[in-house]
This record gives C-alpha cells, structure tokens and sequence, in this order.
C-alpha cells in the first residue's frame, strides 16, 4: 500500500545538467517537504556529498538523502538511463564507469559541436566553453546555448530542431552496455531503476524485452510515476512493472525551478500492486 507522500528518486544538480547547486537542491526539496531525495546526476556523484551534508544539517526538516546517479548505458543500439539508487559513490569499479563515460560524453558533444558548424551554427565554438565549465557535459548543456546564442526559442527547440537523432546536430556514441551498467550499481551497493522507459520510443515489443532483459540483468525497479508522463504510459509501465516484478519509483527528473510540471518532489501515488522501491530505501536507512 503506497502513501501520498512527496518522494523524488530522480533529479539533477549544477554538477551535471542542473541549475542548483546541491545545496540549493535540498533546500528546494525541504521546502516542498519531500520525505526522501536522491540526487541521480548524469555520469557524475560528485554532488551527492555537499548535497548529504545540506541534508544532515536540515535535521528533521530536511529529506533522506539518498546518493545516487544516473547512467548512460547501450541496449541494442539505443542510448538508455539506469538510474542508481543508495549507490556507495566510492566504489572503485563505479568511479571508473563514471570517467570512461564522461569521456565518452566529452567526445560526443565535439562531434556534436562540429556538425552544427558545418549547417551553419557555431557548434564548436559553444561545445568548447561547456566543456570549460561543466563536469559531465551533456546535450542539455549544448541546447541551453543554443537557446542564448539565438539559435533556438527553448531546449524544446534546440533538441527538436537540431539535437535529437536524425537532427543535424546529433551525434552517436558508445555507450557501456545495459548488462555491464546493472552490474555496476549492484557492484556500488545501489538498487537498479529503469529511467523514463516512455521515452525511448520503442515498439510496445521492444520495451517488453528491454524491461525483461534489464530485469534479468539484476534491475530492481522502473519509474512508474514521473513528471510529464500520459496516463496511458503510466499505465503501461505499471503493468511491466507488476509482469517483470520491478518495483516501482516516484521521480521528476528536475532539472531547474519554474516548470511547473516538473517540480522537485512529486506529491503522488503508484498504481495498485506496484511495490514502492522507496520502502526499500527506508527499510535500509532505518
């Protein structure tokens, strides 16, 4: 039985492609009075001790703080998130996940870069002041420029004209596989979360069999509840998740203040008969 209480296992830091600081994040989060709250940045941890810290000095007010990070992983060509929670960001074999890919990224958003010079946007020229500032540079980071550089009205825009696949901007890269990835986050001491599966526009076939080979890869949950998801969508995770027996995450996937539909901390309930992984999550802080 789930409670409505605000849980957010989901949502992102200026360490990666966010606009708060940790700090500000757990503030935010308190301020909404989420229960429990991981920070899931992109191929990095480097937030999640400032943001533990922010929490341990919020006391009662503050939310459980959870460490965790999202990973960028390869199934069949197609690039996937595994988000892993109550990670130990120490871990040896993680830590050298984290840097083969933020490499992997840092490549991408070069070639990225280059193809918008050659239809005619200074790609390069934007690339190489990210790559100056950000940890784990990703192509949010490129389409927020694009949107300050005039080139697109929102990141909407800039992904839709010129960074999703088969725009001129995109880029492919090599991503760890799925296998490697689940295994990683298990290695690290962390639970295994499908990340927005609605998103990687697969046949209703093909995100059976992912969800079926992630979950005998070791994965212990899909994001059932997240900001932005249709109704319909929810329900067809939910019904993966009870097929498959993955628990199921509440998660916005913030990534900065003033979008009302995507607030740090969800206030909202899983589908009947989905096991909440926060349970989990509580079962081990108690």
């Amino acid at each position: 039985m789930t409670t409505p209480e605000r849980i957010d296992l989901h949502t992102h830091s200026l360490c990666s492609d966010g606009t708060l600081t940790p700090s500000e994040l757990v503030a935010a989060a308190a301020l909404r009075a989420v229960r429990v709250l991981a920070l899931t940045d992109h191929d990095t941890v480097d937030g999640c001790e400032e943001a533990r810290a922010a929490s341990t000095a919020a006391g009662s007010a503050g939310p459980l703080f959870i460490d965790g990070v999202e990973l960028t992983c390869d199934w069949r060509g197609r690039e996937i998130h595994v988000v892993g929670l109550d990670i130990d960001p120490r871990h040896e074999a993680l830590q050298a996940q984290l840097t083969s890919v933020r490499q992997l990224r840092e490549t991408r958003l070069v070639a990225m870069g280059q193809r918008l010079d050659a239809a005619g946007l200074p790609g390069s020229a934007l690339v190489d002041q990210i790559l100056a500032e950000s940890v784990s540079a990703t192509r949010m980071h490129l389409a927020r420029a694009l949107v300050r550089s005039g080139q697109a009205k929102n990141t909407e825009d800039a992904f839709e004209r010129w960074l999703r696949r088969g725009r001129p901007g995109y880029a492919p890269a090599q991503w760890p596989e799925l296998a490697a990835t689940v295994e990683c986050i298990i290695r690290a001491g962390g639970l295994a979360v499908l990340a927005h599966a609605q998103r990687y526009q697969l046949s209703a076939g093909g995100l059976r069999e992912l969800t079926a080979r992630f979950k005998d890869c070791g994965g212990a949950g899909i994001e059932v509840s997240i900001a932005g998801i249709s109704p319909g969508d929810s329900d067809r995770l939910a019904s993966l998740a009870r097929r498959y027996g993955l628990a199921g995450s509440i998660a916005s996937d913030f990534h900065e203040p003033g979008i009302p539909w995507r607030p740090v901390g969800r206030f909202d309930k899983l589908p009947d008969g989905i096991e909440p992984i926060h349970e989990e999550l509580l079962r081990r802080h108690r």
